[in-house]
């Protein structure tokens, strides 16, 4: 069986996970699982449902590597989890090429070319840090604003009514921990 992986970090990307979806059920996938979470995050339910229903013999199908893993290391890590279902990674975008791991041409090709897309997120990131050093010299980078601090009165108020910290919460849009630091701050 063929099983479909597909994978955005937020949900704004809803067009890049119906294409994902198009071009995995093209490729002959029975079952299809899709999730937006970061690839970032340790926790991705559906990746682990997808790896879970994994049987001998089966293809687990994703479109790109960065849609798995984000390092070469957790790329080649999901490359052995699969391996040791029995089963096979076919990774379709590559360039007009498809990759499978039944392949070693296409495992060192898989492997050279997670290494590349770790190396070039990692200047991306020194880049970005570069800018944002720079912004914050001039001036013009404060960062996201303190959302419990600017809310500060406004919690205060509704805890003096006796409404607890989650409904404050969920009434003034902020996460709990910000409630908590709003009213530690008094």
């Amino acid at each position: 069986m063929r099983i479909g992986y597909a994978r955005t970090s937020t949900i704004e990307q809803d067009a890049g996970l119906e294409a994902q979806v198009r071009d995995l059920e093209a490729s002959g996938c029975g079952r299809i699982y899709r999730e937006k979470v970061s690839g970032t995050k340790i926790d991705r339910p559906q990746l682990q449902a997808a790896l879970d229903h994994l049987r001998d013999g089966d293809t687990l199908v994703i479109t790109k590597p960065d849609r798995m893993a984000r390092s070469t290391a957790d790329l080649l890590a999901f490359v052995e989890k699969v391996k040791a279902k029995g089963a096979a990674l076919v990774i379709l975008t590559m360039g007009g090429q498809t990759l499978d791991t039944n392949n070693p041409t296409s495992k060192l090709m898989l492997t050279m070319l997670a290494a590349v897309a770790e190396f070039e997120r990692e200047l991306m990131l020194e880049r970005q840090r570069e800018g944002i050093a720079k912004a914050q010299a001039e001036g013009r980078y404060k960062g996201r604003p303190r959302s419990a601090m600017t809310k500060a009165d406004e919690v205060h108020a509704l805890k003096a009514q006796g409404v607890g910290p989650s409904e404050i919460a969920r009434r003034l849009g902020m996460g709990r921990a910000s409630v908590y630091r709003a009213l530690e701050s008094a």
